[in-house]
Formats: C-alpha cells, structure tokens, sequence
C-alpha cells in the first residue's frame, strides 16, 4: 500500500520575484516554495488507495498532497501576521443526546489535526495535532469548491466571465451536444446542473472513485475531461440539488478557459498576493500551469486558510478596503438553492449555495445544547470529505477553521457534522 519516497532537499537556495516580491526559494521535495513545510514525511502513502487510506495514512497524506501530486504554486506576498484576541478561547462545551462534551472532547471525537478560531480578526484560539505545524500546508478537498466558487465571483467583477446566466458553452463550446448543453454557470455553482455523477465514497465505480482513479495516473486532465464529458443527463436543468464533484471540476475548467490562466495563477494575482497571506501554497494540477483541479487540491496553512474566510467574512473586501466580489456575491453565496433534495426539515431554508454549505444546526434536533434557534444561523460553511472545514459567520465577526482526519469521509450529518455545528455556535457563546 505504501511507497517508498525519498527526497533531499537541496541546500542551494536562491531568489524569486513576485510582482516586486522577493522571497527565498527552496527545493522542497520535488516543488520549489519559499519555506518548507514541516514535518517532511519521509513515506507517502499510495494515492490509487486514498479512499482507503487508514487514520495515520490520512494525516500523512493530507499534509504532503503538495508533492503527492503535480501541483502549481501560487505565492504569498508581503503580509502581516495575525494579532491575539484579548479574549481567548479557553474552553466551550456542547450536550448531544444526554452527554455533554467539552473542546477537549470534541478534538478528540472529531479526529482534529489543526484548529484556529479567529474572533474579530484576531486569534482566540489555535491548536495543532498529529505533529502539524504552522507551515503545514493540509489539503482541502471540497473547501477548494468554495475557493473555486469565489474565484468565479472575482471574474465576474472583472468582466472575464459576463453572468451567471451564462451557459457553460459559451465557455466550452466542445460540450455541445453533451449532456451539459443548456446548464448555466448559476446551476452549475448550485449543484443543480441535472447531469448524473455518483459521489459515493464507498463504491469503487462510482464516479467520484474513478475521479481519484484518474487522479493518481499520467494523463489525468484527458482522464477525469473524458469522465466529465461524457456523463448522462439525469434531471432537467435547475429542477434537483445533487452534489457533484464532476460538475465542480467543470466549474474551475470554465474559470480557467475565461481567464486564460490556471486556478492558481488567478488566485495568486487576484486574491493571494492582495489579500495578504503569509505562506505559499499548491494547487493540485492535472496538466501542471495550465491546469488545476476545480474540485479540491488547495493546499495552504491553517493562517490562510483563516485569511480566507476573513476575506468572506469583509464581503470581498481585501485588506485595503478595495472590493474584488460583486456587490451582494457573498449574500447570494449563501441564498441557499431551494431545488429538490437541498430543502428538508433540517434545513428548511436549504442546504446549499455556490458551493458553500449551510451547516447550522439543525432546524429538527433534539435534545441538544446549543438549540437550533441558538446556533450559528447565517453561516457559510466550506466542507471537505473527512473534515475539513471553513466556517465564516459574519454576526459574530467569526471565523473557524479545521482539519481532520475523519474515521468516514462523509459521515451522516447527525455525527460529526453536528457536532461541530454545536461545537462552533458553543464557542461563538463563550466568545460573544
């Protein structure tokens, strides 16, 4: 299951220029970033078996994605670093079913390899497991969906991409005649384009497998574009709510045709470098600088990944007060779609946006504290298979993020779903 990796990293360092920056470089294990990230496993384990990766194999594996796979580095500019909060986090407590759980617990139960908790822009509270560091670069999974879906808002403020309205082929003209012929890019970012794509974790023929099968072999933007391409039509356009990392791929391909460059290289220039973050970071590339998977594969630190949701948090504003989203994008972000199967009585607003979640707590729970009308309504949540985690609530001026290394990729949203959304609206109390 296991190869063997062995890197040296080179001693000889030199300088790379980034739109005035410049900053040390060094070879890191076969990718060139300004720091190295720590700890450098020695042993990677076999992406053909990620779905299956045990626990110790999933902290490895996520925290070297980077050099697991072809990537492209998207650099950091000049930054500040990010001040304490005068109120810390000590502790905050949650009850589910009887039991009561503290923050101890609850990284624990949930597997947690890095925590931070960002209140008012200031750190209340961070926490590293699993030997995690603050240059750890930890894989997103479907977090890059939301990374990816505000890259879309940024280009329509700037004109390369006209309107959610527009279809697809107008940006990939190739997929006429497909099954894709007549989505818009607004179902497209809802999830509600009707094209069939099976996301099951669990089936080694499910697309999702067959995505990631693609993934750990030569060839693999022709791969999963195949896979894509050729996918059948299950509902009509707009009419039903069915996740599909397909369709995110085809979102991130559609940004890069419009802008002319990978989804790194526009994340550099646009956000990045602009908005401040301190380290560099590696998006997985199919076809390295030319393409960069749309539905997962940012790697980046706990801090930017908190600088992220800053950004959300300020409506797409950079640090210099400078708006890069349209106005009301991050709003609409999070207007649920009210398609079949994302409303329930859980969620009776819906369950999703332009692939951001809404994971408060649910509307239907029982015999848990918080309650649902005291939890964290409003909040928008970037989700990735075995926990990984963005949550921005702008009321309480929050952010939190997380890693983990979940026992089940997608685990049922009354397990440790709910219980971080208990957890979160727990803090946002102590914090309050």
């Amino acid at each position: 299951m296991k190869r063997r990796t062995s890197f040296k990293p080179l001693l000889l360092s030199f300088s790379l220029f980034v739109c005035g920056y410049a900053t040390a470089a060094t070879d890191c294990g076969g990718i060139t970033l300004s720091a190295c990230p720590t700890p450098f496993d020695q042993h990677l384990p076999n992406t053909h078996d990620m779905l299956n990766w045990d626990q110790k194999d999933r902290v490895v594996g996520f925290r070297n994605d980077y050099r697991n796979y072809a990537g492209d580095v998207f650099r950091h500019g000049p930054s500040m670093p990010l001040a304490h909060a005068d109120k810390t986090l000590v502790d905050a407590r949650y009850q589910i079913n009887g039991n009561t759980y503290h923050l101890a617990d609850y990284l624990k139960r949930e597997n947690v390899a890095g925590m931070l908790v960002l209140k008012n822009g200031k750190v209340a509270y961070k926490y590293f497991a699993e030997g995690n560091t603050d240059s750890t670069l930890w894989t997103s999974r479907s977090v890059g969906k939301s990374v990816v879906s505000t890259l879309v808002g940024v280009a329509i403020k700037q004109g390369k991409i006209h309107s959610l309205d527009d279809k697809v082929t107008a940006y990939e003209p190739d997929l006429k005649g497909t099954a894709w012929d007549g989505v818009t890019l607004k179902q497209l970012i809802q999830h509600t384009s009707g094209v069939a794509w099976n996301e099951d974790y669990t089936n080694p023929k499910s697309d999702f497998a067959q995505l990631t099968q693609c993934e750990a072999q030569a060839g693999t933007y022709d791969c999963v574009r195949n896979i894509v391409t050729h996918l059948k039509r299950a509902h009509p356009a707009g009419q039903q709510w069915s996740y599909s990392s397909g369709g995110a791929w085809l979102l991130g391909d559609v940004l890069e045709h419009a802008t002319g460059m990978s989804l790194a290289a526009y994340l550099q220039q646009t956000l990045w470098q602009p908005n401040g973050m301190a380290s560099d970071g590696v998006w997985h590339a199919y076809q390295p600088g030319k393409h960069d998977v749309g539905a997962h594969g940012f790697n980046a630190t706990l801090e930017d990944w908190a600088r992220f949701g800053e950004f959300i948090l300020r409506d797409g504003r950079l640090p210099n007060g400078k708006q890069i989203l349209p106005a009301n994008w991050v709003n609409d972000a999070a207007n649920w779609t009210k398609a079949q199967h994302s409303v329930s009585p859980a969620h009776p607003d819906g369950l999703y946006g332009y692939q951001w979640w809404n994971n408060a707590i649910p509307a239907n729970a029982q015999h848990v504290v918080p309650a649902p009308a005291e939890g964290l309504q409003h909040s928008l949540w970037a989700l990735g298979i075995y926990g990984q985690i963005i949550m921005v609530n702008r009321a309480e001026n929050l952010v939190i993020v997380q890693w983990s290394t979940w026992p089940q990729a997608e685990p049922s949203f009354s397990a440790q779903p709910l219980e971080a959304a208990l957890m979160y609206s727990a803090i946002a109390q102590q914090l309050h």
